[in-house]
């Protein structure tokens, strides 16, 4: 069940997407996280130590619940009848997956360009990036949308295709429910530099290998989709300890050596500058076709991710 759950799921989102006027699970997530944080902060004491606590119970309730809760509830759909417990599998598998939406959205961003919006595209940009991006220029603009695709091939298509294989759509939700957790507080600035900080280990531990399988995929996507093989495993072997944090620099790093550009460095987050280091050599400038290119590159190795995880499933299950 579990492998036709996953390929349906992804067939489901390469289709669809995430149409906005369906109910979003990473949504409620969000809702909960919000609710769980100002509960948490009312019973713990406000220092170092007592954020401490109230951030690693919140990072403990949320995936344990969201694992209990999807299971049950696939549970409960199978006891009904063996298709209804596949098609919840399925849809949740497909709204674990973020591939489609990934590629929509930078996308638009390409698109402003092309029309030479700037404003425009600063804000498309905006959709899909935690950066300040109000004074970015067209070459930022276009770095930070290549930048996203990059990172988010990996903890929006390979970590939950991973974890969904492993254990079905329980399993890839309540790794979303920990990604979501750091994406909202995960932020090393005062106000979550201890509370969140269990959010963010715990994240760091969920995508330590997804995102380094991540990376040598894309060295496999760079080959199958005419960019640099080559230049992919040199700069990710080089650079992928570039960033703060142990796995983002992953599957950027191979970007950037496949599109022989440099990512990343100097950014504003909410107002303060970060002294970020570069990714990658700049064999040559930036350029709006890199979404395009970068984009084909997600959906190859998503492709070669599935393929291979099912076969190995199959396999396993065969012995």
């Amino acid at each position: 069940m579990i492998c036709w759950a996953v390929l349906g799921g992804f067939v489901l989102d390469a289709i669809f997407g995430d149409p906005a006027w369906l109910p979003h699970p990473v949504v409620l997530m969000g809702k909960a996280i919000t609710a769980l944080e100002k509960r948490l902060r009312a019973q713990f004491p406000q220092t170092p130590q007592g954020e401490l606590c109230g951030g690693a119970v919140l990072a403990a309730i949320l995936p344990v619940g969201t694992f209990l809760i999807t299971a049950l509830v696939c549970r409960l759909a199978a006891a009904l009848h063996p298709l209804a417990g596949l098609a919840v599998q399925m849809f949740w598998c497909a709204q674990a997956l973020a591939a489609k939406g990934l590629a929509q959205e930078s996308r638009n961003v390409y698109k402003e360009l092309q029309k030479q919006d700037l404003p425009a595209a600063r804000k498309a940009v905006a959709r899909i990036v935690g950066r300040d991006t109000q004074n970015l220029t067209a070459e930022g603009v276009t770095k930070a949308a290549v930048e996203t695709v990059a990172e988010n091939a990996s903890d929006g298509v390979i970590a939950p295709l991973l974890y969904m294989l492993l254990g079905g759509a329980p399993l890839a939700l309540t790794y979303k429910a920990i990604n979501t957790m750091d994406s909202m507080l995960g932020y090393k600035n005062q106000k979550y530099l201890y509370f969140g900080r269990a959010a963010a280990r715990l994240d760091d531990v969920a995508n330590y290998l997804p995102s380094r399988l991540a990376g040598l995929l894309w060295v496999a996507a760079a080959a199958l989709t005419g960019s640099s093989a080559r230049g992919a495993w040199k700069i990710w072997r080089r650079d992928r300890r570039n960033h703060a944090s142990p796995n983002s620099a992953q599957t950027e790093s191979a970007c950037a050596g496949a599109l022989g550009v440099q990512l990343a460095g100097p950014a504003y987050y909410f107002g303060e500058y970060y002294d970020k280091p570069t990714i990658g050599d700049a064999l040559r400038p930036v350029e709006p076709k890199d979404i395009l290119r970068a984009d084909r590159m997600m959906y190859a190795e998503s492709l070669l991710a599935l393929v291979l995880g099912i076969a190995l499933r199959l396999l396993v299950l065969a012995m």
